[in-house]
């Protein structure tokens, strides 16, 4: 690797770091920059899900006080976490190269998507709020126990966006507190990913030289934005993955024309 890549890359997974401790998605940064540097669609996903993991273990840390206060919500969603992993996971090593490939530009496109509408749902907490529920009824955790292993199956896929979708599922359980939410969110992302990641080490997919590189900027970004949350709202950081999301999608889809 050159200085060059190598650069890009730490910056890459720094900024994708950051982001999942925000929101998620992380892997719309990541994923479309090993594209760029040549690397297979597949593997590229595949190495970006290792590579994102210590990062999202040092944001939860962050959020540690916030987690041990909703351990019930732990055990529920859980099992459909894990899995909802290994099927996606599955699912993607069978997939062929080339289709996955092409399918590539229109996955970020519908993580960027996933991206605004939580912009759009995140001016309506307040609302949220002042009407939540006192705690989730048992259809809602069925709801939620189904609607998860579909989100996890998708994570264990591709990825990005889970963290939007998972804040939506929460909120519909009627948890409002955003730090709690950001802790149960990256909880069951690193579970997901972590499933995911093992079948994709066990198969040979991860490029580990690349992996290793991304894993200090994931790791900083990580424990830096569970703490740069805390200080400034999301709307403009949100709105900026926006417009990275948009434009790596015409990258893409330049690339493949």
């Amino acid at each position: 690797m050159t200085a060059g890549e190598v650069a890009a890359l730490v910056a890459s997974s720094a900024g994708a770091g950051v982001m999942n401790a925000l929101a998620g998605g992380g892997t719309i940064l990541t994923f479309p920059t090993l594209i760029l540097l040549g690397v297979p669609a597949i593997q590229a996903n595949a190495t970006s899900t290792v590579a994102l993991l210590p990062g999202a273990a040092a944001s939860m840390a962050g959020y540690r006080r916030e987690v041990a206060t909703h351990r019930g919500w732990l055990k529920t969603l859980f099992l459909p976490s894990v899995v909802g992993g290994g099927i996606g996971s599955v699912l993607l090593l069978r997939t062929p190269e080339k289709l996955f490939a092409s399918l590539a530009p229109y996955l970020v496109l519908f993580a960027t998507l996933l991206f605004l509408l939580q912009i759009v749902l995140s001016k309506r907490t307040g609302d949220a709020e002042a009407h939540a529920p006192h705690g989730p009824t048992a259809a809602r955790w069925g709801v939620a126990t189904l609607a998860q292993l579909a989100v996890a199956v998708y994570g264990g896929y591709f990825g990005a966006g889970i963290g939007i979708l998972m804040l939506v599922l929460l909120g519909f359980l009627g948890l409002t507190d955003i730090h709690a939410m950001n802790g149960l969110k990256n909880f069951f992302g690193i579970t997901i990913n972590l499933v995911a990641a093992t079948w994709f080490v066990i198969n040979g997919a991860v490029l580990w030289p690349v992996a290793l590189v991304m894993v200090a900027g994931a790791t900083a970004g990580g424990w830096a934005g569970a703490h740069f949350a805390r200080r400034i709202g999301k709307e403009k950081a949100r709105a900026a993955v926006v417009v990275i999301g948009l434009g790596v999608t015409v990258v893409l889809l330049l690339q493949r024309a």
